[in-house]
């Protein structure tokens, strides 16, 4: 029985951890973001803006394009008196090759997802 228990939880781990696994985005020691619906697109993660802790987060008037995303605004994050600017990114209306991203939020500049 012992045998059986152990494996069970076994597959449960890989099941939960592959499938409904918590990601988190964490910056100057805190965590920003954290969901375990992110979308995954050109090795990036997308958080819901659900995840988002938004007492970090201050527009930026920063925008890029992206030839098949569409145009990308910015956020500066601000941390404990520290601010990492246009560190998260967001297409809140994207083309339609992009549409599983609108309105879901990606990081770099330091900011650390796992």
């Amino acid at each position: 029985k012992k045998y059986n228990k152990f494996i069970t939880t076994y597959f449960i781990n890989i099941l939960v951890n592959t499938y409904f696994k918590m990601v988190k985005a964490t910056w100057n020691g805190q965590v920003i973001a954290e969901s375990d619906k992110v979308e995954r697109v050109d090795g990036n993660a997308y958080f819901p803006q659900e995840a988002l802790k938004k007492e970090y987060f201050k527009d930026s008037a920063t925008t890029t394009v992206c030839g098949w995303k569409g145009t990308a605004n910015y956020y500066t994050i601000e941390v404990d008196g520290k601010s990492n600017p246009d560190a998260a990114w967001v297409y809140r209306t994207p083309k339609d090759a992009a549409k599983n991203i609108a309105n879901h939020v990606a990081f770099w500049k330091g900011v650390k997802v796992e």
